[in-house]
């Protein structure tokens, strides 16, 4: 492995786990337990759990932090009451994204914020440059860890373990419980990255070994990064560095839905530009007669034209075929039959819309 690699506080689970770690945004993280087959059928099915602790965790205070996170933020902050999150946008000043990001609302002066693992120091500097609002921005990402618990008995299983059962089961998506499960004290927020319902358990980093084994013990399975990665694909949901970046148009991945019409934020005269006058390719989901595996960078072609290329690409557990995301010209319409190149040959799929599972 390499050196320096951070490693979360379940580290050493995984390792008694047999789990297959590799490196992964600066940190040792597993990629598998099991089959990826069998990891993702459980979350499908029942429930999964994911080490998600190397995801920055952040804490924004301060009198003017609604006004800075207005600024720095796409969706509307005006929109949170306390306790309550939103899926939203770090953008950059020339119409691209630092990052994308959830906020939460504690209180009226204090704001959490989760960003992606790769990015972290990125979006650090970034919110730095951008602080002219004394807000204080504090690091909690190494005093604690995340483990997000998926599928349809999730939320059962976690009510059950807690000591406050009616306040999971009732949370609206995005919704806060600050509560103890398995006598562990967590934060936790009904979110995830897999399509399914379920928490994401922000808890102490000395404490989340329990937590891990209680999970477990109750039937949760535990699951790796390509189980994951299988998982939001199949969702429709994007990842930075592929479907995101600094340099393409959130408009361009659908995310339209989480960028404000009326409210001015930096670079907002230039995305709202791109709302207005669209892009030259959008984001859609291309599904193959078989079971390939597409990779980013693939070529997407319509009647021997290549109109796009792949971004993500997996093989659906629950689909059994091959599945993609892929930025193709904006004339391609849903239900287009299309070829994908993989290693010379043309494999034939279909155009259709990139959230391939509906819950």
């Amino acid at each position: 492995m390499p050196e320096g690699a951070l490693r979360t506080p379940l580290y050493a689970d995984h390792l008694a786990a047999n789990a297959r770690i590799v490196e992964f945004a600066g940190w040792d993280m597993p990629v598998q337990y099991d089959s990826v087959i069998a990891e993702a059928k459980a979350v499908r099915e029942h429930a999964g759990m994911f080490d998600v602790s190397h995801m920055a965790r952040l804490i924004l205070r301060g009198e003017r932090v609604f006004d800075y996170l207005e600024h720095v933020t796409s969706n509307d902050v005006p929109k949170l009451a306390d306790g309550t999150g939103q899926y939203s946008l770090l953008p950059n000043a020339t119409g691209g994204l630092v990052d994308d990001i959830i906020v939460y609302r504690i209180h009226e002066t204090e704001y959490r914020m989760v960003v992606n693992a790769a990015n972290h120091a990125k979006d650090l500097a970034h919110l730095q440059v951008q602080n002219t609002y004394l807000v204080t921005i504090e690091d909690i990402t190494l005093e604690t860890a995340m483990i997000a618990v998926q599928g349809p008995a999730a939320v059962t299983i976690l009510a059950g373990m807690s000591d406050a059962e009616a306040a999971f089961l009732d949370a609206p998506a995005f919704g806060v419980v600050e509560a103890q499960v398995a006598g562990v004290p967590v934060f936790a927020i009904r979110s995830g990255y897999t399509g399914e319902d379920g928490y994401e358990l922000v808890c102490p980093k000395a404490q989340a070994s329990h937590l891990w084994k209680a999970l477990s013990g109750a039937g949760v399975k535990p699951c790796g990064l390509a189980s994951r990665d299988t998982l939001r694909v199949e969702a429709g949901l994007p990842l930075y560095g592929h479907e995101l970046s600094e340099t393409m148009s959130p408009i361009s991945a659908g995310l339209g839905w989480v960028i404000g019409k009326t409210k001015k934020f930096l670079g907002s005269d230039i995305i709202n530009q791109a709302r207005e006058t669209g892009t030259p390719r959008r984001l859609v989901g291309v599904r193959l007669d078989a079971k390939r595996l597409t990779t980013p960078g693939m070529k997407v072609f319509v009647e021997g034209v290549e109109v796009g290329e792949v971004s993500s690409g997996v093989v659906s557990v629950v689909l059994e075929c091959g599945i993609a995301f892929a930025f193709v010209d904006t004339s391609v319409k849903f239900g287009t039959p299309c070829t994908v190149e993989i290693r010379g040959k043309q494999e034939p799929a279909t155009v259709v819309n990139k959230r391939f599972l509906k819950k």
